[in-house]
Parts: C-alpha cells; structure tokens; sequence
C-alpha cells in the first residue's frame, strides 16, 4: 500500500512520541503525520506497564525545569504527575574533597530543579496522550527498510501494513544506533570514554526528602536521583560511571557484594543501603552526527547527539531541539515554505546550535574534569564547588544552565 504525506517521524521512543505531541500541538490541522516504529506499541489504556516499548526500560529520566515548561505546552504534564518525584535538592561532591555545594529550588523561586520518572512510567504517560489524539497515525510494527530522496522530500519502503510512504519531511528519531541515519549516509563522529554505566533502582534506610546527589570519584561520577516511594521503600536511581571490569564484576556479584560496594563509594548520607533492583550496564561514549538537517531530513535525538549521562542533560536536550523544530516549523508553514524547505531547516539548526554545543561540553568535560589526579588541578575544583555556594549569581547561572533555561532554546521563551 501507498501513501503520501506531509511529516514521518522514525521512530517510537520518547523522543519520537513527543515529537508526534509536539507537532499535534502546534502545526496547522491539515498536515498530516505518520509515526513508524518497529516494535509493536502497546495500547497504554490496556497493557501493563512491564510490556511497554524497549526504549521504556528500568532506567528513570531526570527531567528538566525547561522539559516540564516544555511538556505544559503540550498539555501532557498533568497526565505525568502521578510518576514524578520532585528534585527539591541538588548535592555536588567529589570524593575525598572538601568541595561541595548544595542548590535547592526555592532559592530561585522555582517549584522543583527537576522532576525523575521511571522511563516506564513516561512512557506510559506520552502513548496514552497520544492515542487520545487522533491526528497522528501510528504504523507499528512497522520498519523502514529503505529511504531515498524524492521530488517532494523523502521516499520511504517499508515492511508493514504501508509498503511505502512519500513524505515532505522525515524526523529521524531511532536511536542512538539509527539505521536511518546510516541509510541516508549521514555521518557520525564517536568519542569513546572507555567507561561503562551501571544502573539499578536501589532503597536506603532514611528517605531522600527530594536531593539529588552527584558524586564525582576518580573512576567517574555516581549519581542518586530520588524516586517515589514504593512498598514504603526510599528509592533512588543510580547511574554509578565506571571502568568497564569493574561494571561487568558488581554487574555480575550478589547483592550485598553490591550493596557494600555501592556503600563504600556514596557514604552514609542517606543511612544503610537495603536493596537494589535489577542491575543493567551500558559502555559510554560521546556521538554525534556530522548533519542534522537536510533538504526534507531533520536527524533528531540521540540519532543526532548521545551524551555522557553526567548531569542528565541527554533528553532534556533532546526535547529541547524537539521544542524548537515544532516552532520553526509552525513559523515556516505560516509564511507559506514547504514543510521540508532546507532554508527553514537550517534555521532550526541555527537556533539550536549554541544550546547543543554548551551542553555537549559540559557533559563531555565534566567526568574528566573531576578524574584528574593532579592535586592542583583537585584544589581548583573544591574551590570552584564551594565557590557555588559562595557566590550566588555564579551559582545561579550554573542552575540556570543545568535546568535548560539559560538560553534561546531554554524553554522559557514562546
């Protein structure tokens, strides 16, 4: 079967899915879009949460002050409530050190830093606002097996329900592996940290009462970020950076070998470790794709950037592009461009541009800043941390930035 139609977005993932909401939200009503993902979508009205698409796994997803702007415009961020745990608090330390700094949201007027929902639960919260649009069609399971230019954007061949779709625009959203991406020949360049991510859901004996806390180390950083309660349980997700022997050993120990180990690095700020979930591990590097736009192609997502987790700026930034496209797009169309016009493409790109680059060094120096041995440079650090809590509009424009707000494609303008 056959079809032409103005928008594709390849890919089902939470970058994909907002994308789709994104789009519902704020393009003319007689532009039609098409969401293709090859895992089979559950419907979220009826399916536990356990079955949901892979992309929604185990790990939670810090989400910014700028994403909850950003979701509030889409009117999804009432649907999320229920699943966020609130970032009231922020502790900075580096281990073994004097430095550290705490910011807390109430110091900038703000009601959180940050919310953290398990990926399950987003996931949930994004498919089901979706479904209850019906402007969007979604073509699950279905795969894009190849991709051409065409006259009016972009020819895809498919092996589901659609044999084939013409589209002015294709969004590629598939993923840090995207085969798309490799399809239309677009490049990447890849820094490799030579780490790997642990991540698990653990519980401590005293509740996190809303801190997140980011502990540097000379292995990489370990992150807790607070969770809602469970079982009465005091959650938090951890994001522990390590050499990858070491990841693949406490991947691999029993419990209490982890827990110890775990204990051993973070303290007992939040009193004795209890339990932890189900662990995962995933090697670290920094990619990013040598184009992000095209005549009728916008490369989107970690298909266009995957970070180092350190801070968790990954998909905050992504939402942000997400954010910004929908803009450039709702202005182009106005003023008469084609939905794939490489003039407005290219504008999106430019406007995104400095966003992208301050946030993908500070991710990318960031680990690295904080694993050197040398002992002055170790000074200079504790200096610079308690400096935060020192000097105010210091500390606040690091807030700023961390939250997604310093900036053009911040989230607080339009």
């Amino acid at each position: 079967m056959f079809a032409n139609v103005d928008i594709v977005i390849a890919g089902g993932g939470m970058v994909g899915v907002s994308l789709a909401l994104q789009l519902d939200a704020l393009l003319p009503s007689d532009i039609s879009i098409v969401l293709v993902e090859g895992f089979r979508l559950p419907d979220p009205e009826t399916s536990d949460a356990t079955e949901y698409h892979p992309s929604f796994d185990a790990r939670s997803t810090a989400l910014s002050y700028s994403s909850r702007l950003i979701y509030e415009r889409m009117q999804v961020w009432d649907a999320l409530q229920s699943w966020l745990c609130p970032i009231e608090s922020i502790h900075v330390s580096s281990r073994g050190r004097f430095g550290s700094a705490v910011m807390q949201a109430q110091e900038y007027d703000w009601p959180a830093l940050g919310y953290v929902v398990e990926n399950a639960w987003l996931g949930r919260s994004l498919l089901q606002a979706l479904y209850r649009r019906d402007r969007v069609q979604v073509c699950s399971p279905a795969k894009v097996i190849a991709v051409e230019a065409s006259e009016a954007g972009v020819r895809l061949g498919l092996d589901g329900p659609l044999s084939q779709l013409d589209a002015g625009l294709l969004l590629v959203a598939d993923g840090s592996d995207s085969g798309l991406r490799q399809q239309l020949g677009v490049a990447v360049s890849e820094k490799s940290y030579g780490q790997h991510a642990l991540v698990a859901n653990v519980s401590f004996a005293e509740p996190h009462r809303g801190c997140a806390y980011e502990r540097f180390t000379p292995d990489g950083p370990l992150a807790l970020l607070p969770l809602l309660p469970s079982d009465d349980a005091n959650r938090c997700a951890l994001v522990w950076t390590l050499p990858p022997a070491e990841a693949q050993q406490l991947l691999a120990c029993p419990q209490d070998e982890f827990l110890q180990a775990l204990q051993a690095r973070f303290g007992y700020r939040l009193g004795r470790l209890q339990q932890a979930g189900e662990r995962y591990s995933y090697g670290l590097s920094l990619l990013q794709a040598n184009e992000q736009v095209r005549q009728g192609v916008v490369v989107m997502g970690n298909a266009a950037h995957a970070l180092h987790p350190v801070a968790g700026q990954g998909f905050n930034l992504a939402l942000r592009d997400v954010a910004e496209l929908g803009r450039v797009l709702c202005e182009g169309l106005a003023a008469g461009l084609p939905v794939g016009d490489l003039d407005m493409l290219q504008r999106y790109q430019q406007r995104q541009s400095a966003d992208q680059y301050k946030t993908i060094q500070l991710s990318d120096r960031l680990p690295g800043l904080f694993m050197h041995q040398d002992p002055l440079l170790g000074l200079g650090r504790d200096l610079a941390l308690a400096g935060l809590d020192i000097l105010p509009g210091l500390k606040r424009e690091f807030v700023r930035h961390a939250a997604g707000v310093a900036g053009p494609g911040g989230g607080l303008n339009g």
